[in-house]
């Protein structure tokens, strides 16, 4: 009786095994580099088993990825809030009509990266867009409207100079030129040759497309509606108009380090004009001076003796009485400040020599004379 022998084995095991190998090399190796040609380099931070179960995904989407839901879509505002789950935005892209799939724009944001800097924003998306382009979108939200800020004592041009980081799309040149010329209907500006003075300090929240005239009627309407009667009065109880209120409190503005000092410094002022006195204030002779490009500044620190000779109507040295004119925006408590001064007998100050920010009040020049720094 013959035996049948022990050795031999079936060979489905290992061809199975075999084929199997074969199979994870293709999806370790070719689905990566597939994904990678059509769809851009991997996110790294997926690791190894994350690239291959992306780049399957997006393979499998395919088409869905690069073509749009609505070739001939209108755009339409979409907006994401700040902190908002890229899921959330996903499920909304496709319940507003802007994708076909929320699994595929999620699947491909994350194989990307560009899940992580998807921004908060207004944005104007199309179903005429593909996900591929609606992701890329997603990146840069440029507002309708850009947030503009006006700091108290800042003079014409330095406003102008802030605009070309503001999101504006006005040049400095533009808006000094329309500047020069006045809104209409506001009967504080008799006097005056320009609006310097009258930009009102703050924060504004303008349309990125506004024309340099846009902008100025916003900054002087602001100034009209914070122009009280309350003001208006105090200003008169001074024997000044509003124009000459503005006028000195620009002053008081770019005298004053320390919001406190602005009513005693605006009552030696009034007093000095009380009195007959020319007013000496620096401010007015670094206006006059103008843009200083060694220091790259409009207000010209320290001034020299031959700077305070300086023949401009601004230069307080020289001429009694006011400026012509505003040197700056005053602020909110420089106009209070000569609106209400405080009740003093200064006829001087000096800053003090401790690099504090406050100022010495005198009462006499030769007071004034010993508060000098030794």
């Amino acid at each position: 009786m013959s035996r049948r022998s022990s050795s031999r084995r079936p060979i489905f095991p290992a061809t199975a095994a075999l084929i199997l190998i074969c199979l994870m090399v293709v999806s370790l190796i070719y689905i990566p580099i597939r994904a990678a040609n059509l769809y851009g380099r991997p996110n790294p931070t997926l690791g190894l088993w994350g690239m291959v179960q992306y780049s399957a995904r997006l393979l499998w989407h395919d088409g869905l990825l690069t073509r749009p839901l609505d070739p001939g879509g209108t755009e339409r505002t979409f907006t994401i809030e700040q902190g908002e789950a890229v899921g959330t935005i996903a499920l909304r892209l496709q319940s507003d009509g802007f994708v076909k799939s929320a699994g595929a724009f999620r699947d491909y944001v994350v194989y990307t990266g560009l899940d992580t800097s998807i921004q908060a924003g207004k944005y104007q998306l199309s179903p005429a867009l593909s996900i591929v382009d609606v992701a890329r979108e997603l990146q840069d939200a440029t507002p309708e409207d850009i947030t503009f800020v006006v700091l108290p004592g800042w003079r014409v041009e330095e406003v102008a100079a802030s605009l070309p980081t503001s999101g504006l799309t006005i040049t400095p040149e533009e808006f000094i030129a329309a500047a020069a010329t006045r809104p209409t209907g506001y009967d504080f500006f008799a006097g005056a040759s320009s609006v310097e003075g009258f930009l009102y300090p703050g924060s504004y929240i303008i349309p990125r497309t506004a024309e340099p005239e846009e902008v100025l009627e916003i900054l002087v309407r602001n100034f009209a509606l914070h122009m009280s009667v309350e003001l208006s009065e105090g200003f008169a109880r001074q024997g000044l108009t509003v124009f000459q209120g503005v006028t000195l409190a620009s002053l008081v503005e770019r005298e004053a380090v320390e919001e406190q000092e602005q009513p005693i410094i605006a009552s030696v002022f009034i007093n000095r004009l009380n009195a007959g006195m020319k007013l000496d204030s620096d401010p007015t002779v670094q206006y006059a001076l103008g843009y200083n490009p060694l220091q790259g500044s409009w207000w010209t620190n320290p001034l020299s003796i031959e700077n305070l000779q300086i023949d401009s109507p601004y230069n307080t040295y020289r001429y009694g009485s006011l400026p012509p004119g505003p040197i700056a925006s005053p602020g909110a408590t420089s106009l209070r400040a000569v609106a209400f001064p405080a009740q003093t007998p200064y006829y001087f100050f000096r800053a003090r020599c401790d690099d504090s920010g406050l100022h010495s009040f005198a009462e006499t020049f030769d007071e004034h004379l010993s508060n000098a720094c030794q």
